[in-house]
């Protein structure tokens, strides 16, 4: 019988893995597999990571992703490389099924760290494109691009949060939008609207992003969502920002979630509504999504879990 089991490996289940390491708990890792369930999590197509503390000079996602491991391994953390197939939560033994093993492993408690994903455009030349200029994440790689000129998709908070924040980095930022109006609160679409560095563009839609053959973005073509007439826009830099997807489908219907499908914990702790299981990093935050408060909250579930597990032992 394990004490604790992580589902994911990115910051936040390795961070939860290094604390439950050192407290003895023997974690168990499912650490994923595949494009939507990456092992390392999304900081795996992260090229450089510059606002992690304690790296003044910068480094990559996967390196930085490494060290994460490297550390929960030298706790003793055991890592099944693959994806969780079924999970039981209800009841004092948790289980998680995986196809290696014919029998499911077994814990006293359970963190959820499967993060979330960003949602893309699926355009000629995105994936291509990603960090060589098409990025999900404006304070990620914003920074690349100062006083450049930047294209953000979407309509929604998220878009003008990243509008907002590039507007002060970037020479102009171009708010690319397929409909006539937005559907951002109110106070985000005033400062939005008042910043001076800010332009839209109404009833527009990215078909395809250039240059793949130069390695970098050079220009997006735009389509009237109206009159359907394409033209090229010369640009720096894409910035996707049309949402998130959390990956708790496992756990929906177990655990209780939000509309959004983030999974909803306590507050100012990582547990959920069924004693024992605690959720830790992008999958229950759709707020500040950093790998740095991932982590964070990754050592919470660990220290909720490492208690939960001692009283129930006594």
């Amino acid at each position: 019988m394990n004490k604790v089991i992580i589902v994911g490996s990115g910051p936040a289940g390795l961070t939860a893995a290094i604390y439950a390491g050192r407290a003895n708990m023997a974690p168990v890792v499912v650490e994923g597999l595949g494009s939507d369930h990456q092992p390392g999590g999304q900081l795996m197509i992260t090229t450089e990571v510059e606002n992690y503390p304690g790296f003044p000079e910068g480094i990559t996602g996967p390196k930085l992703m490494d060290m994460f491991r490297q550390q929960a391994m030298r706790f003793g953390t055991q890592f099944f490389t693959e994806d969780a197939l079924k999970v039981e939560l209800h009841g004092p033994v948790k289980r998680v099924w995986v196809e290696s093993q014919k029998e499911p492993l077994e814990a006293l408690s359970i963190i959820v760290a499967t993060g979330a994903v960003a949602r893309w455009l699926d355009v000629p030349g995105e994936k291509d494109l990603q960090n060589h200029g098409v990025s999900a994440c404006a304070t990620c790689d914003g920074s690349f691009f100062k006083k450049q000129e930047v294209i953000v998709v979407g309509g929604g908070d998220t878009a003008l949060e990243e509008a907002l924040y590039l507007a002060n980095l970037a020479s102009t930022v171009h708010l690319v939008h397929r409909r006539d109006s937005l559907r951002a609160s109110k106070i985000m679409q005033d400062r939005a609207f008042k910043h001076p560095n800010i332009r839209f563009h109404w009833n527009k839609a990215i078909v395809e992003v250039r240059d793949v053959t130069k390695k970098k973005v050079t220009s997006v073509l735009l389509q009237d969502t109206v009159t359907q007439v394409v033209s090229e826009m010369p640009i720096d830099a894409v910035f996707v920002a049309i949402g998130h997807t959390p990956a708790s489908q496992l756990f929906l219907g177990s655990v209780d979630a939000h509309d959004n499908g983030y999974l909803r914990v306590n507050h100012g702790t990582t547990s959920t509504n069924i004693p024992g299981v605690f959720a830790c990093g992008d999958v229950a935050d759709h707020v500040y999504r950093q790998a740095v408060t991932a982590a964070g909250t990754g050592c919470m579930a660990a220290i909720d879990a490492e208690r939960y597990v001692s009283a129930l032992e006594g």
